[in-house]
């Protein structure tokens, strides 16, 4: 067992790791620098780096939301224990990067999306898989120290014209699903839930609980360690191979053997990680800032009666929310390359928006500024599938920057179809198919990032102008 201290020694953080070109997520790594890391408090016990062969029932490569709660439900649900293995801290990929926004969501798709795409009634057996996964976090939520901020989900329209939209989708989810939707206008707005310069009117949806996510995932740590999982940090799968059905994962201190793995590594997965993931989905940056807590003078200007999760109607939208400490949290999109992540510009954009958003924090000053990969499916919509019948290999990724929440179901099915349960609800899309871009290989993954240039240039156009 070993105990991290503030005199452990890690290794430095990289600013430039990018999944599509880097070797791996690293070893031993410290946390990127996000408000959340400075202020987790002291990591809990984990179980150290492999040091020696292992025997494993089973095997979760990732300590992040979905890891740990894959672990915690194998144990809780199927009296199964399982080894977590992390290359680097636990939780340090996207979990401690995230803007802690935990909504009644899976993916990017909308409500209406669903019906399009699947008709009404598998519309409506997700829309019930989904609450029953919001109810998940929330009983998790509930038993841990992790600053919860209920309340719901405010979805500002930041054009006029984004009110037709969002009259459109609350009748949706009011009409088709039975939700308690309220649309707002720009008045109601400033004057119940915060000054937003830019806000139109909204759309409130009842259901949303922001954490502290670094503190979330401790919760998960420890509780799945109580129940008899075991969490080896510093352990990052630098090879594997499958024996006769054993999978061997050799890590640099040992390799663990086992009968199964869950492969929850988000969009820090290493490439040639495993075949069935290889350009199976695309990573995609992410920025975020804090600022420093708010006088009473401004949060009087601000207006800002609310503590609940925020976002706008932008493709790429911004995502924001005051913390308990009266700081500001504020993230939207960020560079294409890793390379280019710490280009100024992209931490302007963050500037600019929230001083358009509430003028009177122009200027003010910035205690943590961080960026983060976010796993994208090809579909927008997350997989917790076995992508392969013939071999004991799992994964829950795709999140597409909604895996706050829906992680913790992610890990409880995903530990559910490793102990061999089926259900029915597994003829779901999110469940009963993998992720599959239409053009594979390594150079059609990098290709696509010359068309995600294209697409935010589009995107600003049809978000700004036209």
């Amino acid at each position: 067992m070993s105990i991290a201290t503030p005199k452990e020694i890690f290794a430095p953080y990289d600013p430039a790791y990018d999944p599509l070109v880097s070797d791996g997520p690293g070893h031993n790594r410290d946390y990127a620098p996000t408000y959340w890391a400075a202020t987790a408090g002291p990591a809990p016990d984990d179980d150290g780096p492999v040091s020696g062969d292992i025997d494993a029932d089973v095997v979760i490569i990732g300590s992040g939301f979905t890891g740990l709660a894959t672990a915690l439900f194998l144990a809780k649900e199927h009296g199964i224990k399982a080894v977590v293995l992390e290359a680097n801290r636990v939780a340090w990929g996207c979990t401690s990067r995230n803007g802690g926004q935990g909504q009644n969501a899976s993916g990017r798709l909308y409500r209406s999306q669903w019906i399009e795409r699947w008709g009404l009634e598998t519309a409506r057996r997700l829309d019930a898989e989904i609450r029953y996964g919001f109810e998940t976090f929330k009983d998790l939520v509930a038993d841990a120290d992790c600053e919860p901020q209920p309340g719901g989900h405010l979805y500002i329209a930041h054009r006029d014209k984004k009110m037709a939209f969002l009259k459109n989708e609350a009748r949706v989810m009011r009409d088709k699903f039975g939700y308690d939707t309220r649309l707002l206008t720009a008045s109601e707005v400033r004057a119940e839930y915060c000054n937003d310069h830019e806000a139109h009117g909204a759309m409130h949806e009842a259901e949303g609980i922001c954490v502290h996510p670094l503190k979330l995932a401790y919760s998960y740590m420890k509780r799945a360690r109580a129940v008899g999982g075991k969490v080896h940090p510093s352990s990052p799968v630098i090879g594997w191979q499958t024996i006769k059905g054993v999978h061997h994962l050799k890590t640099p201190g040992g390799t663990v053997r086992a009968r199964a793995v869950g492969i929850a590594t988000g969009a820090y997965t290493a490439p040639g990680l495993h075949p069935t993931l290889t350009n199976r989905y695309f990573p995609v940056l992410s920025n975020s800032l804090v600022t420093r807590p708010l006088t009473p003078s401004e949060l009087a200007e601000t207006n800002f009666l609310t503590r609940e999760a925020i976002t706008d109607t932008r493709t790429l939208r911004f995502y924001y929310r005051l913390l308990p400490d009266n700081r500001v949290q504020i993230g939207s999109r960020s560079a294409i390359t890793g390379a280019d992540a710490s280009a100024p510009e992209h931490y302007a954009l963050l500037i600019d928006g929230l001083a358009r958003k509430f003028p009177p924090l122009k200027g003010i000053q910035i205690d943590y500024s961080w960026w983060g990969w976010v796993d994208v499916a090809h579909d927008m919509m997350p997989r917790v599938v076995q992508p392969d019948p013939k071999q004991s290999v799992f994964y829950a990724l795709g999140y597409g920057g909604n895996g706050v929440s829906f992680s913790a179901h992610a890990g409880r099915r995903m530990a559910q179809r490793m102990a061999g349960e089926p259900d029915p609800v597994f003829d779901l899309p999110i469940y009963d198919s993998p992720l599959q871009f239409p053009a594979q290989g390594e150079w059609a993954a990098r290709f696509r990032r010359f068309g995600q240039s294209m697409l935010y240039r589009w995107y600003y156009l049809h978000d700004e102008v036209l």
